[in-house]
């Protein structure tokens, strides 16, 4: 069975997944969780909060689920959600949204990043520019879609690209522009002469521009700026966000896509024949968050980055080299200089001799630059407090 064959395999191999004996192998997150939980380690490998979100979005699902909100919602997602988007848009980023048009809900960011690239790649000519390192599935949704990958490699300890990188990565074969700010995995938001230049790239060569802003909210010391925003992008621009991230909700699945209606029925019409729909439930209850004051808002972001200094002090302490991030979960760090050059034999060794878990960037990054990334790996920290304590503690050990 190993020569089936099928769309698999491409998407397999572009995940880097795919064994040389055919097969497809599992995830480094799959294969670091369940070193976790076979030592009992503190995993700090998955961007996965360890605390429930707000009580008034998990009380808004319950009561929906006892009131019959429980079948298919409708294809673009409910009309409620719909609207709570549209206004969470116009009240921190001042855009005007057709809740009937210009939305769609989706199950999770993932999703509708797979709609988006299944729907707008036209064939194997097409090339998708991605900042690298990447998460995960966009090498594999590419890949699926049949497209190819173009990457401008950003590096420490910033993790901004150089503009003559971008400017030679994106040509008039350039279909997608595809920007995760802030960045998973580097924990970077980008500057604004970055954003300008994006914009100004997809002008020329009339790309459409995808972004992935599921750590909106999650931004230190100054707010997110979507790229939609800027003259001149809002009408090749599809912005794709969810609900896990700002409501520590990730096992909901609620995402959305919203952009010009003509990209947005594009999507649309691959997305149904994916999910259909989800998360009937879940919806109005996401909708009550997106409604909440703007204090909670600089609330979940003030508490990160309080997450986000005791890790990195723990980190330095035990002689990782730290590249401090401007939002997300995420915080990447060098290992120590005595433990070698390879990043993924130090995070399959981490979980026995200090117990806590990590992923090496190199699960970020293209074979061909594997090499510039080998001694970095990434730390999450939206775990509790005391797990945090405790994971500085254990890794004290390295000292």
């Amino acid at each position: 069975m190993h020569d089936l064959a099928g769309a698999w395999r491409r998407t397999a191999q572009g995940a880097g997944l795919l064994a040389p004996d055919g097969s497809s192998r599992p995830t480094i997150f799959a294969e670091m969780s369940a070193l976790a939980a076979r030592t009992g380690a503190i995993n700090l490998g998955q961007g996965f909060p360890d605390e429930d979100g707000p009580a008034v979005v998990l009380d808004a699902a319950r009561d929906a689920i006892a009131h019959g909100v429980n079948q298919y919602p409708p294809g673009r997602g409910i009309l409620d959600l719909r609207v709570a988007i549209t206004e969470h848009q116009k009240r921190f980023y001042g855009l005007t949204l057709d809740p009937e048009r210009d939305v769609l809900v989706t199950a999770g960011a993932t999703e509708a990043l797979s709609a988006t690239l299944l729907a707008l790649i036209a064939g194997p000519e097409d090339e998708v520019v991605v900042f690298e390192p990447f998460y995960d599935s966009y090498a594999a949704c590419v890949a699926l879609a049949g497209a190819r990958l173009i990457t401008v490699p950003l590096r420490r300890p910033d993790f901004q690209p150089d503009l003559d990188d971008l400017r030679r990565a994106v040509t008039d074969r350039t279909r997608l522009i595809l920007v995760n700010d802030p960045h998973n995995p580097t924990g970077a938001v980008f500057s604004a002469e970055v954003r300008s230049e994006v914009v100004r790239l997809a002008e020329r060569h009339n790309a459409v521009i995808v972004t992935d802003e599921v750590y909106e909210h999650l931004v230190f010391g100054h707010a997110h700026v979507p790229l939609s925003t800027l003259p001149g992008a809002w009408e090749r621009t599809l912005t794709i966000s969810s609900a896990g991230k700002t409501f520590s909700t990730t096992g909901w699945k609620i995402g959305w896509v919203s952009g010009p209606a003509f990209l947005i029925d594009a999507v649309l019409a691959v997305k149904q024949f994916l999910t259909y729909v989800n998360g009937a439930p879940f919806q109005p209850a996401i909708a009550t968050g997106l409604r909440l004051p703007d204090a909670f808002f600089r609330g979940v972001a003030d508490e990160l980055r309080v997450k986000r200094d005791l890790l990195g002090a723990g980190l330095r302490a035990a002689g990782f080299e730290v590249s401090v991030p401007q939002g997300s979960y995420f915080t990447v760090a060098a290992i120590p200089t005595d433990e070698g050059t390879d990043a993924a034999d130090f995070c399959r060794s981490l979980p026995e001799r200090a117990g806590v878990v990590a992923i090496p960037l190199t699960a970020f990054v293209t074979p061909e630059r594997r090499a510039e990334y080998s001694r970095l790996v990434r730390f999450a920290a939206c775990k509790r407090i005391d797990v945090l304590e405790d994971a500085a503690s254990r890794l004290a050990v390295l000292a």
